[in-house]
């Protein structure tokens, strides 16, 4: 970005008298007429004063700068020699994200051509904090990889590679992105949070990434990876031992990861979300032991498990059979009664529960026994099932106002002897003591 010529000469020298660029600023002044504080606006020239714009300290304009959009620190660093060396103050390049949108298939911005390469050329041993953001297109996906291979220099603390419409990086010759993310495995070696859902990482490239930051990661989130496998998956618990956070699919969940995660010289887990996802309908699913999530729990007895099923009815056959310690449940596909049931016996941490599709059967009997047993529920949202609008009266009575959050369709609640749709938001009101009526649409 180029500076304009002269501008620099503007603001170097306080003995020109008051320029262009020397601002106004408003002073209150009270106004004897009609006995009270008003507002009016009075110009005072700072340069009258002997105010140098150029000789703002450094410290001052780094924090200034720091809350300036991106294009207003360019235009700023045109204003004067000083201003362009601040604009270029590593503090300012320590976090970046890079936006690749194509026109012909996005309507969102993108990081300009010219910037990216200057930050290639000029700021790239700066980034420690990096995101990138790319649309469907091939061409985006690429566009993130050719940055990501000339990154030498960096020692990245963060990356995140997030797809906003479909996975693009999936699109890529799986070599080509696997040799881009290993440069910065490679030359980060200070990597403490990756993301990296819906790209073709494989196992062979999360060994140079444990090879390289087992001492520093402590966030992996790698959902929908087809290319990592069990084993690799457990590589990175049993070197990375300071991992707090997690994020997989359930098909590289297994005991002997569970065991690793809870062995002595690991710290405590955090947070472990898991994707539960059926490709083909009549999928099959392995079981994880009960002693499994035991030993996992006494090791992070405050971990929160986290769990998204996007199954089909007839494919719930291995879960819920014993007591799991999922805190949050979500539910993206119909689910049975049954099933239902069984999460009130057997999840006693429930946390949070939502369910997006039932059938035309009411869940009353389910929900008063989640309300019974999973003691610690504090927020419940309920799509397209039915519910007696005695049952839900009941079960918020149970709760209480320990239910910091209820969206419940107002479709799922059916009328009976005892409340109908105009009196039951008055008497949820009363137990859950604030004001609360049913949704108009699902807020999850």
């Amino acid at each position: 970005m180029k500076r304009v010529k002269g501008d620099e000469d503007a603001c170097s020298s306080s003995s020109e008298g008051p320029t262009e660029s020397c601002k106004k600023v408003r002073k209150l002044q009270p106004s004897k007429e009609k006995h009270q504080e008003e507002e009016e606006e009075t110009d005072v020239d700072l340069c009258e004063f002997g105010f140098d714009w150029a000789l703002l300290p450094q410290e001052i304009l780094l924090n200034i700068f720091q809350f300036l959009p991106l294009l207003d620190r360019a235009y700023a660093s045109q204003v004067c020699r000083g201003w362009n060396q601040a604009f270029h103050m590593p503090e300012l390049w320590r976090c970046f994200e890079f936006e690749l949108n194509q026109p012909a298939s996005s309507y969102l911005k993108a990081t300009h051509p010219d910037l990216i390469k200057q930050i290639i050329k000029r700021h790239s041993n700066h980034l420690q904090y990096v995101s990138f953001k790319v649309d469907s297109s091939t061409e985006s996906a690429e566009a993130a990889c050719d940055i990501l291979s000339q990154l030498v220099n960096c020692s990245l603390k963060t990356l995140g590679l997030i797809s906003t419409a479909r996975p693009s990086f999936m699109e890529l010759p799986k070599s080509h992105f696997i040799s881009a993310l290993t440069v910065v495995f490679v030359n980060s070696k200070s990597l403490s949070s990756l993301k990296i859902d819906d790209t073709p990482v494989d196992d062979p490239s999360l060994k140079v990434l444990v090879a390289n930051n087992s001492d520093t990661l402590r966030m992996l989130k790698m959902s929908s990876c087809p290319h990592v496998s069990p084993a690799g998956i457990l590589c990175v618990a049993d070197q990375c031992h300071g991992l707090r956070e997690l994020a997989l699919n359930y098909h590289l969940l297994s005991d002997e990861l569970l065991l690793a995660l809870s062995s002595e010289k690991h710290v405590h887990l955090e947070h472990l979300r898991i994707d539960v996802v059926s490709e083909n309908p009549g999928q099959h699913f392995h079981t994880i032991r009960k002693s499994s999530w035991d030993a996992m729990l006494r090791h992070s007895p405050k971990f929160n498990l986290v769990m998204y099923f996007f199954l089909y009815e007839d494919e719930f056959g291995p879960f819920f059979r014993e007591e799991v310690p999922i805190t949050h449940l979500y539910f993206g596909r119909s689910v049975s009664k049954d099933v239902l049931g069984r999460v009130g016996l057997h999840c006693p941490r429930l946390v949070e529960l939502v369910v997006c599709a039932n059938g035309l059967r009411p869940l009353d009997e389910e929900l008063i026994r989640i309300a019974k047993r999973c003691t610690q529920l504090s927020a419940i949202g309920l799509g397209e099932c039915e519910v007696s609008c005695s049952a839900f009266v009941e079960f918020v009575k149970m709760c209480g106002r320990r239910l910091s959050q209820l969206s419940i369709m107002e479709e799922v609640l059916i009328p009976d002897h005892k409340y109908n749709l105009d009196e039951i938001h008055w008497e949820v009101s009363k137990h859950l003591g604030r004001v609360w009526f049913p949704d108009m649409m699902p807020t999850w």
